[in-house]
């Protein structure tokens, strides 16, 4: 089970450490075995990461886009070819399933990879006229970018910020989750073998303060997160006094709507995947499932009868379809919600015990109200809240009532209520008759307490570039003075 690395950081093209750095155990959370130990930065190392991006993106700013595509597009093809050996990888450093990270993990980041290499040379800027003078805008790098990853898909969060950095001339120094620190190593790895220059893309592990320094230094210009709204507000005030362009993906709890003309067996099979796949540890999760009261009794039990057959067990093990949840202070969180939703009257449908080292079962509930917490707060593990509601107006009103607004869902044959429902939601991330799926190709992001800023898709050019405006005289200057 020894995942040990080369060394803990990747600076400048090669693996490099610090002893001095407080030490970092990386746990597998299935057995609570230590499979790693790293060494957190210490400022020499935060120096060095970063004097290396100042140095190299220079360079890579001046390379044609055409040619920075063509490495990335290297490193896709180089992860798709040991995706087996990398999906193991992920499933001991967060306890995911096998069967999870063979197909949503590494996948999704050399989608990534490979979305931004075929995006780069598209990239242009455009062409005002103003009669005999014109105006022209170039696309520019920003700099030197800053990545801050979770711990929920740590390897895909490293993708999709390195993606659209690099393959618009940026550099990147990228903090992984000292939870789960071991997959930002092997994609530095991978760029470098693709022939990316040494120093555009470096790893430095560490908590909070090692956060702290990157965001606040004077070379940084660009910081993106994934993480906690709590997180954010300290990230997005530090980058603010720089005055740093800023990225953020944050927290969510974000309403499934499922009207009575639903499909039935498709809109549990979404509500499922929209709490229970990852063990419930996904920021887009629809963790308030609002049932029309016609369908309510079916819809809990088909939910409870499918749910009971989820395999909880070994990740490792192929047949596994819930591993467990990333850590003992994680499940003790999640335990600690169970406990309070039950005190505070909600209906127990399904689950709800802790199992082993850190699995929770799957857990339904139902009858909750929008003034329970279990309603209110964000959970990050396998428990659906399943609230009832009558008419499209209520839901609606009901679904908005959350400082979050990072996704939202709707499930009905009525497609023109369905696109007048989602017209109407305070999210940035909206799915029809479907759940958590996305696409490299499309924007994702939230709103109010959910982020700043979209991750894929072209509008992340408009977070990886600034234009500049040149205007071009072609005649005398005429100046009054």
């Amino acid at each position: 089970m020894r995942a040990q690395p080369t060394a803990s950081h990747f600076i400048a093209g090669a693996y490099a450490d610090d002893p001095a750095g407080a030490v970092i155990e990386v746990i597998y959370p299935a057995t609570g075995e230590v499979i790693a130990q790293l060494h957190e930065a210490t400022p020499a190392i935060i120096d060095r990461a970063l004097a290396a991006a100042e140095q190299a993106q220079r360079a890579w700013a001046a390379t044609r886009p055409v040619e920075r595509a063509r490495i990335l597009r290297r490193a896709a093809d180089l992860i798709r070819a040991r995706n087996d050996d990398l999906a193991r990888l992920e499933t001991l450093d967060t306890g995911k399933p096998i069967q999870e990270t063979l197909v949503a993990d590494w996948p999704s980041g050399a989608d990534a990879l490979e979305f931004f290499a075929g995006l780069a040379p598209s990239v242009t800027g455009e062409t005002i006229p103003l009669g005999a003078d014109f105006v022209y805008t170039l696309r520019e790098p920003l700099g030197v970018c800053v990545g801050i990853g979770a711990w929920n898909y740590p390897s895909q969060i490293a993708c999709w910020k390195a993606a659209p950095a690099l393959a618009l001339g940026n550099a990147m120094v990228f903090k992984p989750s000292e939870v789960t620190p071991l997959g930002a190593l092997k994609l530095a790895e991978i760029l470098v073998e693709a022939g990316l220059p040494p120093g555009l893309f470096n790893v430095v592990q560490g908590r909070g303060a090692v956060g702290a320094a990157l965001v606040t230094d004077a070379r940084v210009a660009k910081v993106s997160l994934t993480g906690s709204v709590p997180t954010g507000r300290r990230v997005y005030a530090a980058a603010a006094e720089g005055l740093r362009h800023v990225t953020m993906e944050l927290g969510g709890k974000s309403p499934l709507i499922i009207f009575d003309d639903a499909d039935l067996e498709s809109a549990v099979g979404a509500a499922m995947l929209g709490n229970f796949y990852s063990a419930g540890q996904v920021c887009s999760n629809g963790t308030r499932v609002f049932v029309q009261r016609g369908i309510k009794a079916r819809f809990l039990a088909r939910l409870a009868e499918r749910t009971a057959t989820i395999k909880l067990g070994d990740p490792l093990d192929p047949a596994t379809q819930m591993g467990p949840l990333v850590s003992v202070a994680q499940r003790d969180r999640v335990m600690a919600h169970v406990d309070t939703a039950q005190r505070q009257g909600a209906v127990l449908v399904c689950g709800g015990a802790a199992v082993g080292e850190c699995y929770l079962q799957p857990t339904v509930f139902a009858n909750v109200t929008d003034d329970m917490q279990l309603a209110q707060d964000e959970v990050f593990g396998p428990v659906m809240a399943v609230l009832d509601f009558d008419d499209e107006a209520e839901v609606v009103s009901r679904a908005n009532a959350t400082a979050f607004g990072l996704a939202a869902g709707v499930f009905t044959a009525d497609l023109t209520r369905a696109h007048r429902v989602v017209a109407a939601l305070q999210a940035g991330t909206c799915w029809i008759n479907a759940y958590n799926l996305t696409p490299v190709e499309a924007p994702f992001g939230g709103v109010k307490l959910s982020g700043v800023g979209r991750e894929n898709g072209r509008a992340a050019v408009e977070h990886y570039t600034q234009v500049k405006s040149v205007y071009v005289g072609m005649g005398p200057v005429d100046a009054p003075y």
